[in-house]
């Protein structure tokens, strides 16, 4: 799925997909005093780990149309192929994918991408042995791309163990495995090309590799030398769909916790602080008058919720929680969700140049979410159409959801005009675009989308970040703000 502006053509790409009625490849500690040098082979590390890497087979009924099936007349030689995938009464059919997983655990628990499995009704577990095994869906977490799956074995499973991501170093050794290009159980070998990566998701912390990752690989392992996973394949960046050595992983440190929590709770219970925060910039640190280099995140709007309860002010610079010093937003982010639901923490924050320490008990953040997309849904009196960043867009309601043929529930902003002489026509947008992020965070109003713009002017940036999806495919496009 290509998730990139037209012009450059590169695309982010999520490794997994389905061809309908055909098979679609779909992608998904050590302490050490000196460094490595390069290994004479990887034949010891691949046979070590390939009896717990899977290949992973979907299925699902969906709906299907004629409409946008080539219409080629009788006798033509490309008639008989485009028959055997169109579907002449327009009856609903089953379509298959493939992606990659690896087991965790003797007992049949399987870790994938959640977009390798996302709206199967049929899941099949491959074997590096040959065997076959139906899974069972345990949970997934979108927001990190993980599902947890289960398998029934009449005996004990192969299986591998989570490392320790934060001790990967850039330019230490990895080897992916899994089923690239649906060609079955492969090895790639590479190096570690850089290290927390953010794409596309509020919890986002991404290992880059050059080992080879194609579509089929998603979901698949990314080992170190050792054979712990260190990170979950999930995505490349890419101008054609192949490798160019620009590949991304999940890192494990955030995976073990969303597996434990689905292993445990069948769902993610992250903690919720209920605060709007924005970058302590240079320019803001400024203007209020922090000393040169200060970080932290700059709490904006305090909703009712766990900090109002615990004393924060907007305005308040929050730089410790729960005595670890936050650098940013996304540190702060990632803490908070990491932190225990009900849990009282010690948040330091700077007020009018002085230190001030408050006691706040965390709420969970999938709570919050329910309440505040009811809320929205609800009370929202903002226009139904309006023009911005060149774009004429209106919140998805029943209507334009069927004529989009959106999934219930989808919820953001559909582009119903795109100015032509706009920077966002020339970037590639169209009518009937569903924007449905802005600056890494959800949209479903036109509010919502006006805030994240006020937002990004003040923090001074000169641009902003939209999720874009087009026929279910994501793509980033950045906009100028100014």
């Amino acid at each position: 799925m290509e998730i990139a502006s037209a012009p450059p053509r590169v695309g982010l790409i999520r490794l997994a997909g389905a061809i309908l009625l055909g098979l679609a490849v779909a992608m998904g500690p050590i302490t050490r005093a000196e460094a490595r040098g390069a290994p004479e082979s990887f034949a010891d590390l691949a046979q070590q780990i390939s009896p717990a890497v899977v290949n992973i087979t979907t299925s699902a009924v969906v709906e299907t149309s004629t409409e946008d099936m080539p219409q080629l007349p009788d006798g033509s030689p490309f008639k008989d192929f485009f028959d055997q995938f169109q579907n002449p009464n327009g009856e609903p059919r089953r379509s298959e994918a493939l992606g990659s997983g690896f087991v965790i655990s003797e007992d049949g628990y399987i870790v994938t991408n959640n977009h390798v499995i996302e709206g199967a009704d049929q899941i099949e577990i491959e074997f590096f042995s040959g065997d076959r095994l139906p899974a069972k869906l345990v949970g997934t977490d979108p927001k990190t791309d993980i599902a947890l799956l289960k398998v029934e074995s009449d005996k004990p499973l192969p299986f591998v163990n989570f490392g320790d991501s934060d001790l990967m170093r850039v330019g230490d050794w990895v080897v992916a495995m899994g089923n690239p290009l649906g060609q079955g159980f492969s090895v790639s070998a590479g190096i570690v090309s850089a290290r927390n990566r953010a794409l596309t998701g509020t919890y986002d912390d991404y290992l880059q590799t050059d080992a080879a990752i194609n579509k089929g690989n998603s979901g698949g392992p990314l080992f170190n030398m050792d054979g712990q996973v260190i990170g979950v394949n999930t995505a490349i960046l890419s101008p054609n769909g192949g490798s160019i050595g620009i590949g991304f992983s999940m890192a494990s440190n955030v995976v073990n916790k969303v597996v434990d929590q689905l292993r445990q709770f069948g769902e993610t219970r992250r903690g919720w602080l209920g605060v709007r925060i924005q970058d302590v910039t240079p320019d803001v640190a400024e203007a209020m008058g922090l000393a040169k280099g200060s970080k932290g995140a700059l709490v904006t709007d305090v909703p009712d919720g766990p900090a109002k309860d615990g004393g924060i002010l907007a305005g308040d610079v929050i730089v410790s929680f729960a005595g670890n010093e936050i650098r940013d937003v996304r540190d702060l982010t990632r803490r908070v969700a990491d932190a225990p639901v009900g849990e009282a923490v010690k948040v330091l924050v700077l007020r009018e140049g002085k230190s001030e320490t408050l006691s706040v008990t965390l709420g969970r953040r999938e709570d919050a979410e329910k309440v505040e997309n009811t809320a929205a849904k609800k009370g929202d009196t903002a226009p139904a159409r309006q023009e911005l960043l060149g774009l004429t867009l209106s919140p998805v309601t029943e209507e334009l959801a069927a004529q989009m043929n959106l999934p219930d529930g989808t919820e953001g902003l559909v582009v119903t005009k795109v100015d032509g002489t706009s920077e966002a026509f020339t970037k590639g947008l169209r009518e009937g675009d569903l924007v449905t992020e802005a600056g890494q965070q959800k949209v479903s109003r036109i509010e919502d989308l006006k805030d994240r713009l006020t937002e990004a002017k003040d923090a001074g940036r000169k641009s902003i970040l939209l999720l874009i999806r087009r026929d279910g495919d994501p793509r980033f496009v950045a906009l100028s703000v100014e």
